[in-house]
């Protein structure tokens, strides 16, 4: 199982907000650079990154603070604010390995169909779920889609990894929402990898979701945040724990 240490930038720094609200902000690093360079030392593959600006204004503002941590070496996966094909093509043009589709795959499976065409594995889509139902715009909108159904039609187009976030969970510090993970890697086809996101508070969690992940071989990793942040454990005590 893959960790993903996640990095999400606000005004060009490194932030967490508590179930995604922008009143709830915690500072953690003024150059999100700095702590990616953490990770890598720590001997990370990917870094989950999001631009929260382009999540709540629908068009990435902080693609200098982005390419600079692509520059470390490290493979990374970007959302917030990729809703259109030049968004995406800027992205991985400056070294970024893998879009992930939030708002815009919730409003148009052939943008996402045409995404997955061009690109292929490069094309994720992200889930974001309150209470079952899709939730878009930076969490600030609920739609009336159910997580699951959206997830198997984005199957279906051929997209190769989902990232399920139960917002319930994120940055709760509570412990992921194992049920809710498990039922999401069942319903898509096997070739569709699941990355869970929101919850894991301690490092229990990540050996639960390890062990989920040998029953349901397509939960593919795990994004940890706040509790690497919070320092309740360290990135290579994850990576350690997720054989």
């Amino acid at each position: 199982m893959t960790i993903y240490p996640a990095i999400d930038i606000k005004g060009g720094r490194c932030v967490r907000l508590t179930q995604g609200r922008a009143d709830q902000e915690t500072v953690y690093f003024e150059n999100p650079a700095e702590v990616a360079t953490t990770f890598k030392q720590a001997s990370g593959e990917w870094i989950h990154v999001v631009d929260l600006d382009g999540a709540f204004t629908g068009e990435p503002q902080n693609f200098s603070k982005v390419q600079a941590i692509a520059a470390l070496g490290m493979k990374v996966q970007l959302g917030g604010g990729m809703r259109t094909r030049a968004t995406v093509e800027r992205a991985l043009a400056i070294g970024v390995s893998r879009v992930v589709i939030g708002t815009r795959a919730a409003e148009s499976e052939v943008f996402v169909g045409e995404l997955v065409q061009v690109f292929g594995d490069k094309i994720a889509v992200g889930i974001d779920a309150k209470n079952g139902r899709v939730a878009v715009k930076g969490w600030v909108d609920t739609t009336g889609t159910g997580a699951i159904d959206l997830a198997k039609r984005m199957s279906m187009l051929g997209v190769r990894t989902i990232i399920y976030t139960d917002i319930g969970t994120d940055g709760m510090m509570t412990g992921p929402n194992l049920p809710a993970q498990e039922a999401m890697a069942k319903a898509v086809s096997g070739k569709t990898q699941i990355i869970a996101s929101g919850g894991v508070s301690q490092l229990s969690d990540v050996v639960a979701l390890n062990a989920l992940s040998k029953r349901q071989t397509n939960l593919d990793g795990v994004i940890i945040g706040k509790a690497i942040y919070e320092k309740r454990f360290t990135v290579a005590e994850a990576i350690g724990v997720a054989v």
